[in-house]
């Protein structure tokens, strides 16, 4: 037990809580909280004064860091959590952070809590936000954090309209390789408070085989508008001895026409570069008609975009019907 109110990790620690204090210390990046100080025999004028001393420094409410300096990220994901009490789990942007779903921000870090839990939000170190399903949500991993299927719903909730929300799970969905039937699940046994149906509608598309938000709007503004045939999604080819994957390819009379959606502002990375002529030479070697789009052209032309797919696809054979837009296909 502490015998005096300057004593800190540094000071004589009682031979038989030395280990737990240390490995406890070790293991929260140096951060504590009152609570676990109590458990150690610490009183308020022991914290007080060590934070007089500037041996320790308060972090947030009840929570300490028992360092000098600025806390790192590590210390301040255990501080949120420590702050937040029990139940308390990482969330939102910092747990797709932890994820590696998205790059680490400067921004506060996120936690949710328990309905009835005392913490609020202390900008601009820690946002926090409220779950009734926190049992069902959160992984067990050191700080604990939410499941990356709830990771997904929980950004998607958070972005300020229904087709961000959709491109946000559609993009997150894709590039990790998260199952479908997880995502499903999630969503089933968890129903979002907000954007259920463009939640809803993003896991259809992406079991369709959509995986960008620019393939979103190509399928919804030039080839369900223009009344054009379907298109077949991510079909492999074959490209020095490795499988890439065309956008969209069209079928028709025994030839077909590749569409590729390039949402990349430019080929920053030489290799990607090459890759892409490669697979250029590839469908002219094997015939196939090609058309390249990007975001500006798909987002702010739809109509342009669809007049020139409608022309190579009435020269292989294609008869338009009936269609949804007034814009005349024909240039």
């Amino acid at each position: 037990m502490p015998l005096h109110s300057r004593w800190s990790e540094n000071d004589r620690i009682p031979e038989e809580q030395a280990g737990g204090w240390r490995s406890m210390v070790r293991s929260q990046a140096g951060v504590v909280s009152f609570a676990q100080l109590r458990a150690y025999g610490h009183s308020w004028h022991d914290v007080a004064s060590n934070v007089a001393a500037r041996r320790w420094q308060r972090v947030l409410p009840r929570v300490y860091a028992t360092f000098t300096g600025e806390p790192g990220r590590e210390a301040r994901m255990h501080a949120a959590v420590l702050y937040g009490g029990k139940h308390s789990v990482l969330s939102h942007r910092t747990a797709a952070e932890e994820w590696r779903m998205m790059p680490i921000g400067s921004g506060p870090i996120e936690i949710t809590v328990p309905y009835g839990s005392s913490a609020v939000s202390q900008m601009p170190v820690v946002r926090v936000h409220r779950s009734r399903a926190l049992a069902f949500s959160a992984l067990a991993s050191v700080p604990p954090r939410t499941r990356k299927t709830d990771t997904v719903v929980d950004l998607a909730v958070a972005e300020p309209d229904a087709r961000s929300a959709m491109y946000l799970v559609i993009d997150l969905v894709s590039r990790q390789a998260l199952s479908l039937s997880e995502m499903i699940g999630c969503v089933e046994a968890r129903p979002p408070r907000r954007y259920r149906a463009a939640i809803t509608r993003a896991l259809q598309l992406v079991g369709g085989g959509l995986m960008s938000a620019l393939e979103v709007e190509y399928f919804d503004e030039v080839e369900r508008a223009h009344g054009f045939p379907p298109g077949r999604r991510q079909v492999p080819v074959a490209v020095d001895g490795k499988t890439l994957w065309e956008d969209v390819v069209y079928e028709i009379g025994g030839e077909s026409l590749v569409v590729r959606l390039d949402g990349r502002a430019a080929h920053s990375v030489a290799g990607v570069a090459f890759r892409d002529r490669r697979r250029d030479n590839a469908a002219e070697l094997a015939g196939r008609a090609r058309l390249v789009y990007g975001w500006w052209d798909v987002r702010r032309d739809s109509c342009g975009v669809a007049r020139e797919v409608g022309t190579v696809l009435a020269r292989l054979g294609w008869v338009p019907g009936p269609r949804e837009c007034l814009c005349r296909l024909e240039p």
